[in-house]
C-alpha cells in the first residue's frame, strides 16, 4: 500500500504510523491486498479541515476526516455492501484529510488515546473511500459494525461503546 502523507501540521509527526496499519488493516478484512492501493492522507489543523469543509461540503466548521473517493462505489439499496474496487482499473483510492485539533479535543472527550481514536477514524475514512457511508440507518449499522471488527483485529475496543 503507498499512503502519500502530506503533513501540514507538524503536530501530526506519528500520522503516518498511525495510518499505515489502519488501511492496511481494512483493506484486508474486506478482501483487498493492501498492496494494490494508493491513498492520499492529509493531516491538517481545524483552519483547514474548516476551508475543505466549507468548500466540499458547505459546512463552514471545522471536522475530524473527511474523504474523497476516486469514484463514486455506494451501494444503490440501503444496507448493501458496495462492489469493491477492480486493482487493475485505477489503484488509487482516494483522498483524506484529517484535522489534528478536532481529533485530539474529541480524544480527551471521549476518553480516548489519541493514537486510538485517530486509527479508527482513518479505518472509518478508508471505508467511506470504498463506498460505504452512514447516511441512511441501514448503511450506518453496515459500516458501525466493520469498524468495530476491524479495530477489533488490531486490538482496539469498539468506539461506539460509551459514547
Amino acid at each position: 500500500m503507498t499512503i502519500d502523507c502530506l503533513i501540514e501540521d507538524p503536530r501530526w509527526s506519528d500520522l503516518s504510523a498511525i495510518a499505515e496499519p489502519a488501511a492496511q488493516a481494512t483493506l484486508r478484512h474486506l478482501g483487498l491486498d493492501p498492496e494494490d492501493w494508493e491513498i492520499s492522507l492529509l493531516g491538517c489543523d481545524d483552519a483547514r479541515i474548516a476551508v475543505l469543509n466549507a468548500d466540499f461540503r458547505d459546512k463552514p466548521s471545522p471536522t475530524n476526516v473527511l474523504s474523497w473517493p476516486s469514484e463514486e462505489r455506494g451501494a444503490d439499496q440501503a444496507g448493501a455492501r458496495p462492489d469493491l474496487p477492480e486493482p487493475d482499473f485505477d489503484p488509487e483510492l482516494g483522498d483524506i484529510a484529517i484535522a489534528y485539533d478536532t481529533c485530539a479535543r474529541e480524544a480527551e472527550e471521549q476518553g480516548k488515546p489519541m493514537q486510538d481514536h485517530v486509527t479508527h477514524l482513518i479505518v472509518h475514512a478508508v471505508l467511506h473511500l470504498l463506498g460505504y457511508d452512514h447516511v441512511r440507518d441501514a448503511d450506518a449499522t453496515l459500516m458501525e459494525g466493520l469498524e468495530v471488527e476491524i479495530l477489533g483485529k488490531m486490538g482496539l475496543p469498539d468506539p461506539y461503546r460509551n459514547q
